[in-house]
């Protein structure tokens, strides 16, 4: 068995060799193919397509957006000016009233007695005086004809005067529990939107200061008060005076538009009232106050908004979508891409945003081609594909208006 072995052992030995020498070969045959292929050129990558913008030079107004709330045109607290007890509310919570309107209604039964008791006073001062005109009267021929005293016709026209004098004060006493009683029943002093009430039936009101019982509010149009920086109204003021910047014209210089908390534009434009003349001292700001139509309700009293006002007009400014400019402490600026296809950044002037845009004052001119998007694409190229830049809303509505390809 040994022997064997040993007599098999050479021919094994000799095809291991054979076998080790075709996996040579076919190694060697595999690294020729793979340095050949990577001896191959590589093929040069074509230059990334993207989105340009071309500059088209135009007169844009300049639109501040500053903070403000909604405050009611016109406020009445209502509120008891008669004492008693609160026997009935007429109005529904929330609902619309109108001047005059009763609301609430006191206890007037003490306030009529009154009345009628002021009113008894004046009919007795009234027939005093009847009285005493008449006494008057029949003094005057005795008077003439020695056959009274002069004191004392004195004392009857004196006692005349004294019943007229009665009859007035009855007269007041009466106009005063008039406007008591009136004051039982209480009305709506403006036009407006009533809230919630703050008694109930039943409560004793009026005792001592006037009882608060509810709030109207006038609500149509509304006030939207706002303030400005005055660093940012000094800067536009000195670039109208430098020529360059002008002012809006008359219709658009008064116009705002009001900014919801969601973002939405409100429908209606306001109309600017005043600019405050005193700046705020802890604060350094200008207060503004515009009127805004508000037929519908709404818009709220203390709702946080914000408000665009046009207060100057560029007219040589470009509008830029916000992605295409490049912000930072340094400065601002843009992508532009030369007729070579290669591109470098240029820095412009900002003067604000209108739209979701920015508004660029300074630093490009007409016919320049400003980068929007394809940034992602650039990584080490030299040289890009400028293709007109369509928003994303534009494209998604192209793509899906046209045909599906099979």
């Amino acid at each position: 068995m040994p022997a064997q072995t040993r007599a098999r052992s050479p021919i094994t030995a000799l095809m291991a060799a054979i076998l080790c020498t075709w996996a040579a070969l076919g190694l060697s045959g595999c690294g020729a193919k793979s340095g050949e292929a990577g001896a191959a050129p590589a093929a040069s990558a074509p230059a990334p397509a993207v989105g340009v913008i071309t500059v088209a030079p135009q007169s844009v107004g300049l639109t501040s957006e500053l903070p403000g709330r909604l405050e009611a045109t016109r406020i009445a607290q209502v509120r008891a000016r008669a004492a008693g007890i609160l026997l009935k509310r007429t109005f529904r919570e929330g609902s619309d009233v109108k001047a005059g309107q009763l609301l609430f209604q006191i206890d007037a039964a003490p306030y009529r007695a009154q009345l009628q008791s002021a009113q008894a006073a004046q009919a007795r001062a009234e027939a005093n005086r009847e009285q005493a005109a008449a006494q008057a009267e029949r003094f005057k021929p005795l008077l003439e004809a020695n056959a009274i005293s002069k004191q004392d016709y004195v004392n009857a026209v004196a006692a005349f005067k004294q019943a007229d004098a009665d009859v007035a004060s009855a007269r007041a006493a009466v106009t005063t529990a008039q406007i008591d009683l009136g004051y039982a029943s209480v009305t709506a002093p403006i036009s407006g939107r009533i809230g919630r009430a703050l008694v109930t039936e039943g409560a004793l009101v009026g005792q001592g200061d006037a009882t608060p019982l509810a709030l109207v509010q006038q609500i149509d149009p509304m006030y939207v008060n706002f303030t400005q920086s005055t660093t940012e109204v000094l800067r536009l003021r000195k670039a109208i005076d430098a020529g360059k910047l002008q002012r809006s014209g008359a219709a658009e210089a008064g116009t705002v538009q009001v900014v919801l908390e969601d973002g939405t534009v409100y429908g209606a434009p306001g109309k600017l009232l005043f600019s405050d003349l005193t700046v705020d001292t802890t604060s350094g700001q200008i207060t503004l106050r515009a009127e805004v139509p508000n037929p519908s309700g709404l818009l709220l009293p203390g709702t946080y908004v914000r408000v665009r006002l046009q207060q100057a007009q560029a007219d040589n400014a470009v509008l830029l979508p916000q992605q295409a400019v490049t912000r930072s402490p340094q400065g601002d600026s843009v992508l532009v891409v030369a007729s070579d296809g290669s591109f470098a950044p240029r820095p412009v002037k900002i003067g604000g945003s209108q739209s979701g845009r920015w508004v660029v004052l300074d630093g490009l001119k007409a016919g320049d081609q400003v980068m929007v998007d394809g940034f992602q694409k650039l990584g080490g190229a030299k040289v890009v594909k400028p293709v007109p830049w369509q928003p994303a809303a534009a494209a998604g509505a192209s793509a899906a208006s046209s045909p599906a390809k099979n």
